[in-house]
């Protein structure tokens, strides 16, 4: 339950971010806009000042003053402009890509152009001699409002850029960990497999050399134990990614049974170690017998790998849970190698193991069972280096 309410939070904040990610791109849209609008509204009225001041001078004024007023006052503004007569033919102009002292055809064809695309964006100010129009004034954006205008269509291509760039990377991410946890669901399946079929071809092998019934008798019960195992198998991977039968079911039961399956492996491993049990009554709670027993041999087989020194010892403990909302707690113990906090915070990642031939797999499936099956907790209650590791699930 803490993991999904986990996975929904973080599911929740993912949404929550990309919402507010498109909000601060349409507002820094609208306002960089708004303020474009507001400059414009500006350089007309500046240039709607200048055209009245031109022609007034025009009415007044020889063309020695005109070109003055032009070239001392209007051509100061950083805007690009085009002054053309009523006919629309060119007269003067500033900042575009022509030579204002170049009036052969091809660039008053060029300033034509321009002037046509000035147009459509901006509406030219008429210059009057009283009731009359003598020309008009036809502008652009400043390189300000033109860098402006630009300025959130490059931020929204920088962020959606930095976004494809961090999804390629999430994306690569996920798939080489499910590649990883497919890999490492094969090679489990393999290992649990393996156990009993190698131990059913031993006794197929002893069954040819059996001298008696009695002894016939004998193999095929641990043949039937090895078979039962296999239908144990099989059932707990058929299992994964369906939903779970949890039923009421006395946790300490499959705690004692999976701890006399490893008592009997233990004289196989040579080491000496004891596996102990200490319960206490607690009532039943609802498990899918077949997943949690498999969790409880994955933090087993866990502790044993980690027991470097002799004597080892493994602890299974069953107590009432001390936490709130929860019903039991179970604790598995090692004094084995330990844990640093580094570890600690990696050890229930998909593929990471401190064992040279380990998938790192256990402990994460582990807790997935736990917490999306069972609606429990798995967790490194405690460890440290060279003392052991307690591992705590809480249901």
């Amino acid at each position: 339950m803490y993991q999904m309410a986990l996975n929904r939070i973080s599911r929740h904040l993912r949404e929550i971010l990309f919402l507010l990610a498109v909000a601060l791109i349409f507002g820094l849209l609208w306002y960089t806009q708004n303020l474009v609008r507001q400059l414009r509204l500006e350089a007309r009225s500046i240039l709607e000042f200048y055209a009245s001041f031109y022609q007034r001078a025009a009415t007044e004024a020889d063309d020695e003053e005109l070109n003055f007023i032009f070239e001392q006052i209007i051509q100061r503004t950083n805007f690009p402009i085009v002054v053309t007569d009523n006919r629309g033919e060119p007269s003067a102009w500033k900042g575009i890509d022509v030579d204002p002292n170049d009036r052969s055809p091809e660039a008053l064809a060029k300033v034509k152009r321009i002037v046509r695309q000035m147009a459509k964006e901006m509406e030219p100010i008429p210059l009057r001699y009283e009731d009359y129009v003598i020309g008009r004034l036809y502008y652009g954006d400043s390189r300000l409002i033109t860098e402006l205008v630009r300025l959130p269509y490059i931020e929204i291509g920088l962020v959606g850029l930095f976004l494809f760039v961090a999804f390629v990377g999430y994306s690569s991410l996920k798939r080489s960990e499910q590649q990883l946890i497919w890999v490492g669901l094969s090679r489990e399946t393999a290992h649990q497999l393996g156990t009993p079929i190698s131990s059913l071809l031993g006794w197929i092998e002893l069954l040819r050399t059996a001298e008696s019934s009695e002894k016939v008798g004998e193999i095929v019960a641990e043949m039937a134990h090895d078979l039962s195992r296999l239908e144990k198998v099989a059932a707990r991977f058929s299992q994964i990614g369906s939903r779970a039968d949890l039923k009421e079911q006395d946790v300490q039961a499959v705690l004692h049974d999976v701890a006399e399956y490893f008592r009997r492996r233990i004289p196989h491993m040579g080491k000496q170690i004891t596996i102990e049990e200490d319960y206490h009554p607690v009532p039943k709670v609802a498990i899918n017998r077949e997943l949690f027993e498999w969790v409880i041999e994955n933090l087993v087989k866990n502790g044993l790998e980690a027991l470097d020194k002799d004597p080892g010892k493994i602890i299974l403990r069953l107590r009432p849970a001390e936490t709130r909302g929860r019903t039991v707690q179970i604790d598995v113990i090692d004094n084995g190698r330990g844990m640093d906090a580094k570890e600690r915070r990696r050890v229930f990642q998909p593929g990471y193991s401190t064992k040279r031939r380990g998938w790192g797999l256990g402990l994460s499936l582990s807790k997935r069972i736990v917490e999306e099956y069972h609606h429990g907790q798995l967790f490194v209650r405690q460890s440290q280096p060279g003392v052991g590791t307690t591992m705590r699930i809480l249901l």
